[in-house]
């Protein structure tokens, strides 16, 4: 049952992805719905947290890392591509709410956050590089 909820969330995700391409649209996410998130090949998963966070208390494998406190951040998000999805997680949120509202003014089409960041994805048991 739980296997088909999480399919049904993708489908859903997907298919609000697919409608909304003329323009930008925020998503917040809960933990179990981005990680079937990211599961999908086109969907850019970005970690905002500093490299010290990163390294000291883990990652979500094969997140990208762009530290919002960088001074190149500004340059360094508008690298991403604009068509694909974004995916992006901070400690508790703050850092990617703000993020994802500066991809949606860049023109991005779909920007996805993780509720409650990093922590709430540990707090959910689920696994951490």
């Amino acid at each position: 049952m739980k296997k088909l909820s999480l399919i049904y969330c993708f489908i859903v995700v997907l298919f609000t992805a697919c409608n909304n391409r003329d323009h930008g649209v925020i998503e917040a996410v809960t933990p179990e719905e981005m990680q079937t998130l990211i599961s999908a090949d086109d969907v850019q998963l970005v970690d905002l947290r500093s490299q010290e966070e990163r390294l000291t208390r883990g990652y979500i494998a094969n997140s990208q890392h762009i530290d919002y406190n960088s001074d190149t951040f500004e340059e360094d998000i508008l690298k991403l591509d604009k068509s694909k999805p974004v995916a992006l997680y901070c400690h508790s949120g703050r850092r990617s709410a703000k993020c994802a509202e500066k991809l949606k003014a860049a023109g991005f089409v779909k920007v996805f956050d993780l509720q409650g960041g990093i922590s709430e994805w540990k707090h959910g048991g689920l696994d951490l590089e």
